[in-house]
């Protein structure tokens, strides 16, 4: 099978050896984002929610790089080095998901790259024309 590398300039680069996101028929993988800002590489400023908006906005851009936006998200994956913030994570992504929403998993985890309290990947689909 043949694949598709994804790429934008509006979500951050890659910063290890991994694509923003493959596409492999009418499914995308997207690379896990944390909250860097993508002009910068560095972590956006301010509080969690900032933090969690800056990464939907992350996983926004790439969805549309790949010919779709979150609602194709079929799979959601939260990474979180702080659970007590799993509720801001729940109203935050009302505002940026319709119902039905993806299937979805929230993790805890001792650290995640650059020092960042949330990092989130997704499995999307898409029409391959």
């Amino acid at each position: 099978m043949t694949y598709d590398v994804i790429s934008t300039n509006d979500a951050p680069q890659a910063i290890g050896t991994y694509s923003q996101a493959v596409r492999a028929g009418d499914t995308v993988y997207l690379s896990g984002q944390i909250p860097l800002v993508p002009e910068t590489m560095t972590l956006v400023e301010g509080d969690m929610a900032q933090q969690i908006r800056r990464v939907f906005d992350n996983l926004q851009a790439v969805t549309k790089a790949a010919g779709g936006d979150l609602n194709n998200i079929v799979k959601l994956n939260i990474f979180l080095t702080d659970l007590s913030h799993f509720a801001l994570v729940n109203e935050i992504m009302a505002s940026y998901f319709q119902q039905p929403y993806p299937a979805r998993a929230a993790v805890g985890v001792a650290a995640l790259p650059k020092g960042a309290a949330v990092e989130m990947d997704a499995i999307m689909v898409v029409n391959a024309g």
